[in-house]
């Protein structure tokens, strides 16, 4: 299973996005199943209509919820707490507290690969990052 990041949505859909070919070329070629979390999709979907792109946001937020695009992991309030500790504890980091639950939830599920274009995945120490 692949993790993907809020970015990584973003570039795969937005031809203008610096890292679009990338993002196309590796998930035309990508066999294996994909996963992301609530959080993420929160994310994406926020991400989507502050850059203007509304309709690909709806879009794409149909497909995460028809269960079409990827698995959606939703935090539990266990993870949250974990996520808290690990976001109070790493103040040496920039990491956003949505980059603590993709890292904790990451973990929990054992997934070692993320789909991604933030430099904060590969500081998490545990996670390959492709492309």
């Amino acid at each position: 299973m692949i993790f993907v990041d809020t970015g990584a949505w973003f570039a795969s859909l937005i031809a203008t996005d610096i890292n679009h070919a990338a993002a196309t070329a590796w998930l035309s070629q990508n066999q294996q199943p994909l996963a992301t979390t609530d959080y993420i999709v929160d994310e994406t979907l926020t991400l989507f209509k502050a850059r203007g792109e509304l309709a690909h946001g709806l879009a794409l937020g149909g497909q995460f919820f028809l269960g079409q695009l990827a698995f959606v992991h939703y935090l539990s309030p266990a993870d949250v707490e974990a996520v808290w500790q690990v976001f109070h504890q790493v103040k040496d980091k920039e990491w956003s507290f949505t980059d603590c639950t993709s890292k904790i939830v990451m973990e929990n599920l054992k997934i070692t690969h993320a789909f991604t274009f933030d430099h904060h995945f590969r500081q998490f120490g545990s996670v390959q990052v492709v492309p």
